[in-house]
């Protein structure tokens, strides 16, 4: 049993296409550098521009306020004029679901870019005995096609922008009352202690690797120690295998590397993560083994979804402990999470077990990832949105003007 709740009056549906005023530019998710520019490009006087920075970047990241007239310690005619210039809001939450479990999913809709459609995305929120781990999206859709991932499903829309997604951890603590509790929206909860959000994994909807520029820019606004402070060894990204961008994204963004592997063999790889015919698995896992930070301490976690008679034989378990000689390296097994119209099941529980048995034997950690959220579609390859795919002229209209 899940508990639904609707946040507004407004339908659960838009219409395809609203009319808006002309946008403003967004705040949320521009670096330092690119905020003090869109100040002072905004006619904020330059000897003021870094004490206004440090000051928006406060109210934003540690305050967590969405209005600027909430920012008390800027003079009024300043804050009309940035409330006339620029937008800091959140995207819209649709749709709230709480599982039996307590994992929380979001259905969040961001507005029309360009000549475009307003889309939509889920994150997912999971609580965990001293940390909780929000899983966010890079895009809206995908592209990959994985056979097993409900999301491959969706056609691919759009990127999402760095404000998008870092929008995803704002909205989380509003929502979990993380933020200051004077700044607390009715309904949240509100911790006793310490912050809900510890951990963020780019394992939501999209490949975050083909959005290489917005993810970057976004983890660095959430792991910026004067903001919302989640430490990089607390932020995993996960990708089916963009082999030209995992050593990128050790040297620029240095967070933790999560490998969607999910079989041993390039022919059956080639179809459960079909990027694996342009990028095989020796490609794949040559870049692991030169992955920038990777070490014993810092291990890279591949992800292995365990599929009823397909690819959960002993022969297999073998095969993946000589793939991996040699990455510091632990295997999170997952046991397959059921979606309308999957033709796939998930492996037998003992199944699961000896294959664990047999990579922990060679002296690999393999934990079974325990499922949470399957009663709201929020487990892991569940997520999908409802999103239109644009017209290609929608789509470069889009991206011209982000």
């Amino acid at each position: 049993m899940s508990l639904s709740i609707d946040l507004g009056p407004a339908p659960i549906r838009a219409p395809a296409r609203i009319s808006l005023p002309a946008e403003k530019p967004h705040l949320v998710g521009l670096g330092r550098e690119a905020l003090a520019q869109a100040l002072e490009k905004a006619g904020v006087p330059a000897k003021q521009v870094r004490m206004r920075t440090a000051q928006i970047w406060h109210w934003l990241y540690v305050r967590g306020v969405s209005d600027f007239s909430a920012m008390r310690n800027i003079s009024k005619d300043l804050r009309e004029k940035l409330i006339s210039e620029f937008d800091i809001s959140r995207p819209e939450i649709v749709e709230e679901q709480i599982s039996v479990d307590g994992t929380r999913k979001w259905l969040l809709r961001y507005p029309p870019r360009g000549a475009g459609r307003p889309v939509e995305v889920e994150a997912v929120y999971i609580p965990e005995k001293g940390r909780g781990t929000l899983c966010v999206s890079s895009q809206v859709g995908c592209t990959l096609t994985c056979t097993f991932c409900h999301t491959g499903t969706q056609r691919m829309v759009r990127n999402l922008t760095a404000g998008e997604i870092v929008g995803q951890l704002l909205i989380a603590r509003d929502r979990l009352g993380d933020f200051p509790a004077h700044d607390t929206p009715d309904g949240a909860i509100v911790p006793g202690e310490g912050r809900l959000v510890s951990n963020v994994v780019m394992m939501g909807m999209g490949e975050p690797l083909y959005n290489y520029d917005n993810v970057r820019d976004a983890l660095a606004v959430v792991s910026d120690g004067d903001g919302l402070a989640i430490s990089k060894r607390r932020i995993t990204l996960s990708t089916s295998g963009v082999v030209p961008m995992i050593r990128p994204t050790g040297e620029e963004m240095g967070v933790g590397l999560a490998i969607s592997l999910h079989a041993v063999r390039n022919d059956l790889r080639d179809i459960l993560v079909p990027i694996n015919r342009k990028y095989p698995l020796e490609q794949l896992l040559e870049a692991c083994r030169t992955y920038p930070g990777a070490s014993n301490a810092r291990r890279i976690t591949f992800e292995y979804v365990m599929l009823k008679d397909v690819n959960d034989s002993d022969e297999e378990a073998r095969e993946l402990v000589r793939l991996l000689k040699g990455i510091p390296a632990k295997i999170n097994l997952i046991p397959f999470n059921p979606w309308p119209g999957s033709n796939y099941g998930c492996s037998d529980w003992d199944r699961i077990e000896r294959f664990a048995a047999i990579v922990n034997e060679a002296g690999y950690a393999s934990p079974i990832r325990t499922p949470r959220g399957r009663d709201i579609l929020a487990a892991c390859g569940q997520l999908k949105s409802e999103s239109e795919r644009m017209k290609k002229t929608e789509r470069m209209a889009a991206g011209a003007a982000a």
